[in-house]
């Protein structure tokens, strides 16, 4: 079962003429599936029902069928869902619900003006768009291509499908993490950056240069406003638990490249006078080793508890 939404649209240069550029808008439509909670973005040329009907057989050709899709009552979603039965009007309405559940997806629109209907999909979407559209504001039009736009949504796709999900082992020793791109490809290795500094200058140079320097833009941002999401601010207003020995959790390193999310397991807990915990000894795995680090409290935010 997958959710789907559109958001955009971005000024993009289609084509270089004699007398300057030829601009054409592009929006993109993303698919967040409800089981594994990754995403997959599809940029179409229009808001009409033909582009959306191209974006979803693009995303059934690569994903596979699918049994299940939630929308809500876009009049784009609607005419591509109409569009599509229309295609088995021979049939009857039983035959027709038979048949969509068999070989391909029986479609639900959430009630009109109730955004909060999709529940998880809903909120992965708002966190990507925010960040993406907030980034794409910035570029000039002249450097956003459609073959610019394509290839970042995927990078994006790879940022987000790369965030942990859960603790897989309590092991110190295998701190594997659990990720939405773990479950889609079998393979618990995630996309590395390629090697190289990609500055603000990069605009400027290269199209794959300029791609990856928008990554990064992304990656950077996504990671500061979506990390601070998975556990509530109590600062100032309520005690919160102070952290012990044997637990799980995330460090929040500044340096670590994309797509890196850094577990460890707390070793010894250092309390104040006061009995507040605000420093920790840990071990989590680098390159193959284990390394033991003292970070403060600020550095960490817990997965899971040892009790």
């Amino acid at each position: 079962m997958w959710g789907l939404d559109v958001f955009g649209p971005w000024q993009i240069c289609a084509r270089r003429t004699r007398g300057g550029l030829a601009h054409s808008k592009r929006w993109a439509v993303l698919f967040v599936c409800m089981s594994t909670r990754a995403i997959h973005i599809e940029v179409i040329e229009s808001m009409d029902t033909s582009s959306f009907i191209n974006a979803l057989r693009r995303f059934l050709a690569i994903r596979g069928p699918v049994i299940q899709l939630r929308s809500d009552c876009g009049t784009n979603f609607v005419g591509a869902s109409k569009e599509l039965q229309a295609v088995l009007k021979p049939l009857d309405a039983s035959a027709v619900s038979s048949y969509l559940l068999k070989e391909g997806c029986k479609w639900l629109f959430n009630p009109p003006h109730a955004s909060h209907a999709g529940g998880a999909w809903e909120r992965m979407i708002g966190v990507t768009r925010r960040v993406l559209e907030a980034i794409l504001a910035d570029v000039p039009s002249k450097y956003l291509t459609h073959e610019v736009l394509t290839t970042l949504m995927a990078e994006v796709s790879a940022i987000v499908n790369a965030r942990p999900l859960v603790p897989v082992s309590n092991d110190p020793d295998a701190p594997e993490v659990l990720t939405p791109a773990t479950l889609l490809t079998q393979k618990p290795q995630q996309l590395r950056p390629p090697a190289g500094d990609f500055s603000a200058e990069n605009l400027l140079s290269k199209q794959w240069k300029r791609v990856q320097h928008l990554a990064n833009v992304f990656w950077a941002r996504w990671r500061k406003e979506y990390l601070p999401t998975l556990q509530p601010r109590r600062k100032w207003q309520n005690a919160s638990r102070n952290l012990r020995e044997g637990d799980l959790v995330l460090l929040r390193c500044k340096d670590a490249p994309r797509n890196n999310w850094p577990l460890a397991r707390i070793t010894k807990a250092q309390a104040d006078q006061d009995g507040k915990v605000r420093k920790v000894e840990l071990v989590t795995a680098k390159e193959g080793s284990m390394k033991h680090y003292q970070r403060p409290v600020t550095e960490t935010i817990l997965l899971k508890a040892e009790d």
